[in-house]
Protein backbone atom coordinates (compact mmCIF):
# COMPACT_ATOMS: atom_id res chain seq x y z
CA UNK A 1 0.00 0.00 0.00
CA UNK A 2 1.86 2.92 -1.32
CA UNK A 3 0.47 6.73 0.32
CA UNK A 4 0.98 9.93 -1.24
CA UNK A 5 3.97 11.82 1.69
CA UNK A 6 4.37 14.75 -0.96
CA UNK A 7 2.32 16.86 1.37
CA UNK A 8 5.37 16.43 3.92
CA UNK A 9 7.18 19.18 1.98
CA UNK A 10 4.22 21.89 2.20
CA UNK A 11 5.48 25.16 4.50
CA UNK A 12 3.49 23.49 7.41
CA UNK A 13 6.04 21.23 8.49
CA UNK A 14 9.77 21.52 9.39
CA UNK A 15 12.61 18.93 8.82
CA UNK A 16 11.92 17.36 12.06
CA UNK A 17 8.49 16.57 10.88
CA UNK A 18 9.33 15.45 7.99
CA UNK A 19 11.66 12.97 9.81
CA UNK A 20 8.79 11.63 12.05
CA UNK A 21 6.63 11.13 9.29
CA UNK A 22 9.38 8.83 7.13
CA UNK A 23 10.61 7.08 10.96
CA UNK A 24 6.44 6.38 11.67
CA UNK A 25 5.52 5.25 8.23
CA UNK A 26 8.69 2.40 8.83
CA UNK A 27 7.56 1.48 12.22
CA UNK A 28 4.01 1.10 10.65
CA UNK A 29 4.86 -1.22 8.16
CA UNK A 30 6.92 -3.47 9.95
CA UNK A 31 4.58 -3.33 13.21
CA UNK A 32 0.96 -2.86 12.35
CA UNK A 33 0.21 -5.91 9.86
CA UNK A 34 -3.11 -5.75 8.64
CA UNK A 35 -4.84 -8.43 11.17
CA UNK A 36 -8.33 -7.47 10.72
CA UNK A 37 -10.12 -7.03 14.28
CA UNK A 38 -8.85 -8.31 17.61
CA UNK A 39 -10.99 -11.00 19.07
CA UNK A 40 -10.38 -9.26 22.18
CA UNK A 41 -10.13 -5.65 21.74
CA UNK A 42 -9.03 -5.14 25.65
CA UNK A 43 -5.98 -6.69 25.11
CA UNK A 44 -5.28 -5.57 21.70
CA UNK A 45 -5.80 -1.89 22.83
CA UNK A 46 -3.36 -2.45 25.95
CA UNK A 47 -0.79 -4.41 23.66
CA UNK A 48 -0.94 -1.22 21.33
CA UNK A 49 -0.63 1.28 23.81
CA UNK A 50 2.57 -0.39 25.02
CA UNK A 51 4.17 -1.18 21.82
CA UNK A 52 3.73 2.94 20.64
CA UNK A 53 5.00 3.60 24.70
CA UNK A 54 8.66 1.28 23.79
CA UNK A 55 8.98 2.73 20.22
CA UNK A 56 8.84 6.58 21.94
CA UNK A 57 5.69 7.36 20.10
CA UNK A 58 3.54 8.33 22.98
CA UNK A 59 6.55 10.84 23.99
CA UNK A 60 4.66 13.78 21.51
CA UNK A 61 1.41 13.00 23.82
CA UNK A 62 3.08 15.04 27.06
CA UNK A 63 5.48 18.12 26.94
CA UNK A 64 9.19 17.47 27.75
CA UNK A 65 9.53 18.23 31.40
CA UNK A 66 7.85 15.07 32.08
CA UNK A 67 9.56 12.76 29.51
CA UNK A 68 7.84 14.39 26.30
CA UNK A 69 9.20 15.39 22.49
CA UNK A 70 8.70 19.28 22.77
CA UNK A 71 7.92 21.36 25.22
CA UNK A 72 4.97 22.12 24.44
CA UNK A 73 2.16 19.09 22.60
CA UNK A 74 3.17 20.33 18.74
CA UNK A 75 0.02 20.00 17.02
CA UNK A 76 1.49 19.18 13.81
CA UNK A 77 3.20 15.98 15.15
CA UNK A 78 0.09 14.63 16.76
CA UNK A 79 -1.94 15.44 14.11
CA UNK A 80 0.94 13.79 11.75
CA UNK A 81 0.99 10.76 13.95
CA UNK A 82 -2.81 9.95 14.00
CA UNK A 83 -3.03 10.43 10.14
CA UNK A 84 -0.08 7.38 9.68
CA UNK A 85 -1.67 5.09 12.24
CA UNK A 86 -5.29 5.45 10.91
CA UNK A 87 -4.31 4.41 7.57
CA UNK A 88 -2.65 1.61 8.57
CA UNK A 89 -4.83 0.71 11.71
CA UNK A 90 -7.81 2.45 13.33
CA UNK A 91 -7.02 0.80 16.96
CA UNK A 92 -3.83 1.94 17.04
CA UNK A 93 -4.97 5.32 16.52
CA UNK A 94 -7.51 5.12 18.94
CA UNK A 95 -4.82 4.19 21.24
CA UNK A 96 -2.26 6.97 20.64
CA UNK A 97 -5.14 9.26 20.26
CA UNK A 98 -6.65 8.56 24.23
CA UNK A 99 -3.32 8.57 25.54
CA UNK A 100 -2.87 12.75 24.05
CA UNK A 101 -6.53 13.35 24.97
CA UNK A 102 -6.68 11.39 28.35
CA UNK A 103 -3.52 13.58 29.78
CA UNK A 104 -3.81 16.90 27.55
CA UNK A 105 -5.71 18.53 30.50
CA UNK A 106 -2.95 17.72 32.91
CA UNK A 107 -0.61 19.09 30.83
CA UNK A 108 -2.05 21.77 30.32
CA UNK A 109 -3.82 22.58 34.06
CA UNK A 110 -2.38 19.81 35.99
CA UNK A 111 0.25 20.94 39.34
CA UNK A 112 3.98 20.04 39.09
CA UNK A 113 2.94 16.90 41.59
CA UNK A 114 -0.16 15.53 38.99
CA UNK A 115 1.97 16.10 36.24
CA UNK A 116 5.16 13.87 37.62
CA UNK A 117 2.54 11.64 39.02
CA UNK A 118 1.00 10.75 35.52
CA UNK A 119 2.39 11.97 32.43
CA UNK A 120 5.78 10.23 32.70
CA UNK A 121 3.73 6.71 32.63
CA UNK A 122 1.00 7.91 29.98
CA UNK A 123 4.16 8.38 27.38
CA UNK A 124 5.84 5.19 28.82
CA UNK A 125 2.42 3.61 27.83
CA UNK A 126 2.71 2.15 31.54
CA UNK A 127 -0.26 4.00 32.10
CA UNK A 128 -3.79 4.22 30.16
CA UNK A 129 -5.35 7.60 29.91
CA UNK A 130 -9.05 8.73 29.75
CA UNK A 131 -11.32 11.72 29.01
CA UNK A 132 -14.59 11.43 31.16
CA UNK A 133 -16.43 14.21 29.79
CA UNK A 134 -19.76 12.79 27.69
CA UNK A 135 -22.69 11.31 29.96
CA UNK A 136 -26.36 10.15 29.25
CA UNK A 137 -28.36 13.01 29.18
CA UNK A 138 -25.68 15.43 28.12
CA UNK A 139 -23.99 14.44 24.63
CA UNK A 140 -23.30 17.39 22.83
CA UNK A 141 -23.99 20.22 25.64
CA UNK A 142 -21.29 19.89 27.88
CA UNK A 143 -22.52 22.51 30.24
CA UNK A 144 -25.62 20.68 30.91
CA UNK A 145 -23.88 17.86 32.71
CA UNK A 146 -24.94 16.56 36.15
CA UNK A 147 -22.37 14.36 37.59
CA UNK A 148 -21.77 16.13 40.93
CA UNK A 149 -18.87 16.24 43.13
CA UNK A 150 -19.42 18.01 46.88
CA UNK A 151 -17.15 19.49 48.92
CA UNK A 152 -16.36 17.78 52.09
CA UNK A 153 -13.81 18.54 55.22
CA UNK A 154 -11.36 15.84 53.32
CA UNK A 155 -12.28 16.63 49.95
CA UNK A 156 -15.26 15.42 47.31
CA UNK A 157 -18.04 13.20 47.06
CA UNK A 158 -18.84 12.08 43.61
CA UNK A 159 -21.78 11.07 42.19
CA UNK A 160 -23.15 10.43 38.70
CA UNK A 161 -22.79 8.82 35.65
CA UNK A 162 -20.53 9.05 32.26
CA UNK A 163 -21.13 7.09 29.00
CA UNK A 164 -19.38 6.85 25.76
CA UNK A 165 -16.25 6.86 27.22
CA UNK A 166 -13.47 5.77 25.36
CA UNK A 167 -10.86 3.52 27.14
CA UNK A 168 -13.68 2.91 29.64
CA UNK A 169 -12.71 -0.52 31.48
CA UNK A 170 -9.21 -0.69 31.07
CA UNK A 171 -8.09 2.71 31.79
CA UNK A 172 -5.83 3.47 35.07
CA UNK A 173 -6.79 6.77 35.48
CA UNK A 174 -10.04 9.33 34.33
CA UNK A 175 -10.08 12.90 34.04
CA UNK A 176 -13.75 13.69 35.34
CA UNK A 177 -15.54 16.43 34.45
CA UNK A 178 -18.41 17.48 37.32
CA UNK A 179 -20.42 19.97 38.45
CA UNK A 180 -19.49 21.49 41.68
CA UNK A 181 -21.90 24.30 41.67
CA UNK A 182 -20.02 27.75 41.73
CA UNK A 183 -22.39 28.80 38.76
CA UNK A 184 -24.89 27.84 36.97
CA UNK A 185 -24.51 25.93 33.12
CA UNK A 186 -20.74 26.12 32.38
CA UNK A 187 -18.89 28.12 35.03
CA UNK A 188 -20.17 25.55 37.77
CA UNK A 189 -17.85 22.46 36.52
CA UNK A 190 -14.18 21.51 37.44
CA UNK A 191 -11.95 18.87 36.97
CA UNK A 192 -10.48 16.04 38.69
CA UNK A 193 -8.44 13.07 38.60
CA UNK A 194 -9.84 9.72 39.47
CA UNK A 195 -7.47 6.49 39.69
CA UNK A 196 -9.49 2.95 38.36
CA UNK A 197 -9.35 1.82 41.89
CA UNK A 198 -11.49 4.68 43.51
CA UNK A 199 -13.79 3.06 45.80
CA UNK A 200 -17.28 4.11 44.32
CA UNK A 201 -16.29 3.70 40.55
CA UNK A 202 -18.05 1.08 38.42
CA UNK A 203 -16.37 0.97 34.78
CA UNK A 204 -17.41 -2.25 34.33
CA UNK A 205 -20.52 -2.02 32.07
CA UNK A 206 -19.22 -1.89 28.16
CA UNK A 207 -20.35 -0.44 25.26
CA UNK A 208 -20.81 -2.48 21.80
CA UNK A 209 -20.19 -0.32 18.79
CA UNK A 210 -19.75 -1.27 15.11
CA UNK A 211 -16.22 -0.85 14.98
CA UNK A 212 -14.94 -2.23 18.36
CA UNK A 213 -13.00 -0.25 20.87
CA UNK A 214 -13.15 -0.03 24.24
CA UNK A 215 -15.91 1.79 25.74
CA UNK A 216 -17.80 2.16 29.24
CA UNK A 217 -20.00 3.61 31.09
CA UNK A 218 -18.89 4.91 34.21
CA UNK A 219 -20.99 5.03 37.33
CA UNK A 220 -19.90 7.04 40.59
CA UNK A 221 -21.66 6.01 44.09
CA UNK A 222 -20.65 8.25 46.37
CA UNK A 223 -17.26 8.03 45.42
CA UNK A 224 -14.40 9.74 47.68
CA UNK A 225 -11.67 11.91 46.13
CA UNK A 226 -8.79 13.68 48.03
CA UNK A 227 -8.69 17.38 47.84
CA UNK A 228 -5.28 17.30 45.30
CA UNK A 229 -7.54 15.07 42.93
CA UNK A 230 -9.14 18.36 41.73
CA UNK A 231 -7.35 19.53 38.72
CA UNK A 232 -6.91 23.09 37.56
CA UNK A 233 -9.26 25.98 39.11
CA UNK A 234 -12.27 25.31 40.55
CA UNK A 235 -14.96 26.15 38.33
CA UNK A 236 -12.82 26.15 35.64
CA UNK A 237 -13.51 22.82 34.41
CA UNK A 238 -15.72 23.66 31.00
CA UNK A 239 -13.08 26.32 29.76
CA UNK A 240 -10.29 23.66 30.59
CA UNK A 241 -12.25 20.65 28.47
CA UNK A 242 -12.49 23.06 25.59
CA UNK A 243 -8.90 24.27 25.45
CA UNK A 244 -8.25 20.43 25.89
CA UNK A 245 -10.48 19.68 22.74
CA UNK A 246 -8.93 22.53 20.51
CA UNK A 247 -5.64 20.76 20.99
CA UNK A 248 -7.16 17.31 19.81
CA UNK A 249 -10.12 18.26 17.74
CA UNK A 250 -7.59 19.16 14.79
CA UNK A 251 -5.88 15.38 15.20
CA UNK A 252 -9.18 14.04 14.53
CA UNK A 253 -9.93 15.42 11.29
CA UNK A 254 -5.99 13.89 10.93
CA UNK A 255 -7.15 10.52 12.04
CA UNK A 256 -10.03 10.73 9.44
CA UNK A 257 -7.71 11.77 6.53
CA UNK A 258 -5.79 8.77 7.38
CA UNK A 259 -8.55 6.68 7.09
CA UNK A 260 -9.41 8.84 3.87
CA UNK A 261 -6.43 7.93 2.11
CA UNK A 262 -6.31 4.58 2.76
CA UNK A 263 -9.38 4.30 0.86
CA UNK A 264 -8.36 5.88 -1.72
CA UNK A 265 -4.96 4.28 -1.94
CA UNK A 266 -7.19 0.80 -1.89
CA UNK A 267 -9.79 1.23 -4.44
CA UNK A 268 -6.95 3.18 -6.83
CA UNK A 269 -5.45 -0.34 -6.68
CA UNK A 270 -8.78 -1.80 -6.86
CA UNK A 271 -9.56 -0.27 -10.32
CA UNK A 272 -6.13 -0.67 -11.70
CA UNK A 273 -6.69 -4.59 -11.06
CA UNK A 274 -10.63 -4.80 -11.81
CA UNK A 275 -11.15 -5.89 -15.83
CA UNK A 276 -14.16 -4.88 -16.98
CA UNK A 277 -15.48 -5.12 -20.45
CA UNK A 278 -12.38 -5.08 -22.56
CA UNK A 279 -10.71 -2.75 -20.18
CA UNK A 280 -9.24 -2.06 -16.27
CA UNK A 281 -12.21 -0.45 -14.33
CA UNK A 282 -9.83 2.41 -14.09
CA UNK A 283 -10.46 3.21 -17.61
CA UNK A 284 -14.39 3.72 -16.57
CA UNK A 285 -14.78 7.50 -17.04
CA UNK A 286 -17.46 6.96 -13.96
CA UNK A 287 -14.63 5.40 -11.79
CA UNK A 288 -12.43 8.64 -12.85
CA UNK A 289 -15.00 10.96 -11.92
CA UNK A 290 -15.37 9.18 -8.05
CA UNK A 291 -11.48 8.97 -8.22
CA UNK A 292 -11.00 12.53 -9.20
CA UNK A 293 -13.80 13.69 -6.02
CA UNK A 294 -11.72 11.72 -3.64
CA UNK A 295 -8.66 13.32 -4.41
CA UNK A 296 -10.11 16.04 -3.89
CA UNK A 297 -11.46 15.78 -0.81
CA UNK A 298 -8.38 14.30 0.73
CA UNK A 299 -6.33 17.34 -0.57
CA UNK A 300 -8.69 19.56 1.34
CA UNK A 301 -8.97 17.73 4.23
CA UNK A 302 -4.89 17.88 4.43
CA UNK A 303 -4.71 21.77 4.19
CA UNK A 304 -7.34 22.10 6.59
CA UNK A 305 -6.08 20.14 9.14
CA UNK A 306 -2.47 21.13 8.86
CA UNK A 307 -3.09 24.68 8.84
CA UNK A 308 -4.96 24.31 12.01
CA UNK A 309 -2.11 22.53 13.56
CA UNK A 310 0.22 25.46 12.14
CA UNK A 311 -1.71 28.04 13.39
CA UNK A 312 -1.91 26.52 16.84
CA UNK A 313 2.22 25.37 16.68
CA UNK A 314 3.64 28.30 15.03
CA UNK A 315 1.60 31.57 15.29
CA UNK A 316 0.58 30.60 18.79
CA UNK A 317 -3.51 31.26 18.83
CA UNK A 318 -6.34 29.70 19.69
CA UNK A 319 -7.80 28.28 16.64
CA UNK A 320 -11.28 27.04 17.47
CA UNK A 321 -12.59 28.08 14.24
CA UNK A 322 -10.06 26.64 12.15
CA UNK A 323 -9.65 23.22 14.23
CA UNK A 324 -13.71 22.95 13.89
CA UNK A 325 -13.55 23.47 9.86
CA UNK A 326 -10.42 21.01 9.69
CA UNK A 327 -12.71 18.15 11.88
CA UNK A 328 -15.66 19.33 10.19
CA UNK A 329 -14.68 18.82 6.57
CA UNK A 330 -12.42 16.03 7.23
CA UNK A 331 -14.81 13.43 8.79
CA UNK A 332 -18.08 13.83 6.62
CA UNK A 333 -15.97 13.86 2.96
CA UNK A 334 -13.67 10.57 4.83
CA UNK A 335 -17.20 9.35 4.87
CA UNK A 336 -17.89 10.06 1.10
CA UNK A 337 -14.86 8.98 -0.03
CA UNK A 338 -14.73 5.88 1.85
CA UNK A 339 -18.43 5.02 0.50
CA UNK A 340 -17.15 5.54 -2.98
CA UNK A 341 -14.40 3.13 -2.36
CA UNK A 342 -16.91 0.45 -0.95
CA UNK A 343 -19.04 1.36 -4.62
CA UNK A 344 -15.79 0.93 -6.67
CA UNK A 345 -15.07 -2.57 -4.96
CA UNK A 346 -18.80 -3.80 -5.38
CA UNK A 347 -20.11 -6.38 -3.22
CA UNK A 348 -16.25 -7.49 -2.12
CA UNK A 349 -16.96 -3.69 -0.32
CA UNK A 350 -19.07 -4.75 2.09
CA UNK A 351 -18.01 -8.04 2.99
CA UNK A 352 -16.59 -8.30 6.75
CA UNK A 353 -13.10 -8.01 6.59
CA UNK A 354 -12.41 -5.80 3.38
CA UNK A 355 -9.90 -3.03 4.39
CA UNK A 356 -12.84 -0.75 2.84
CA UNK A 357 -15.72 -2.59 4.69
CA UNK A 358 -14.09 -1.65 8.13
CA UNK A 359 -12.69 1.58 7.31
CA UNK A 360 -16.41 2.23 6.44
CA UNK A 361 -17.19 0.93 9.85
CA UNK A 362 -14.69 3.42 11.75
CA UNK A 363 -15.12 5.94 10.51
CA UNK A 364 -18.43 7.09 11.46
CA UNK A 365 -18.05 7.59 15.11
CA UNK A 366 -15.82 10.19 14.53
CA UNK A 367 -18.38 13.22 12.90
CA UNK A 368 -19.86 12.25 16.26
CA UNK A 369 -16.95 12.56 19.17
CA UNK A 370 -15.07 15.44 20.48
CA UNK A 371 -18.13 17.54 18.99
CA UNK A 372 -20.59 16.31 16.68
CA UNK A 373 -20.30 17.52 12.80
CA UNK A 374 -23.73 19.70 13.87
CA UNK A 375 -21.34 21.13 16.58
CA UNK A 376 -18.80 22.43 14.30
CA UNK A 377 -21.16 23.99 12.66
CA UNK A 378 -22.26 26.44 15.30
CA UNK A 379 -18.44 26.76 16.39
CA UNK A 380 -17.88 27.98 12.51
CA UNK A 381 -20.95 29.92 12.49
CA UNK A 382 -20.58 32.07 15.80
CA UNK A 383 -16.83 33.45 14.33
CA UNK A 384 -17.96 33.83 11.32
CA UNK A 385 -20.66 36.27 12.46
CA UNK A 386 -18.33 37.39 15.69
CA UNK A 387 -16.03 38.90 12.83
CA UNK A 388 -18.76 40.35 10.42
CA UNK A 389 -21.23 42.10 13.50
CA UNK A 390 -20.28 45.95 13.44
Amino acid sequence: MRADRSFLDWPFFDDAHRALGQELEGWCAAELGDEGEAADVDSACRGLVAKLGAAGWLRYCVPAAQGGMHEQLDVRSLALIRETLARHSGLADFAFAMQGLGSGTISLFGTDAQKSAYLPAVARGDKIAAFALTEPESGSDVAAIETAATATKDGWIVDGAKTFISNGGIADYYVLFARTGEAPGAKGISAFLVDRDSPGLDDSERIDVIAPHPLATLRFSAMPLPAEALLGELGRGFAQAMATLDIFRTTVGAAALGFARRALAEATMRALSRRLGGGMLADNPITQSKLAEMVLDVETSALLVYRAAWLRDVRQQRNSREAALAKLHATDSAQAVIDKAVQIFGGLGVTRGNPVERLYREIRALRIYEGASEVQKIVIARAHLAEHRP
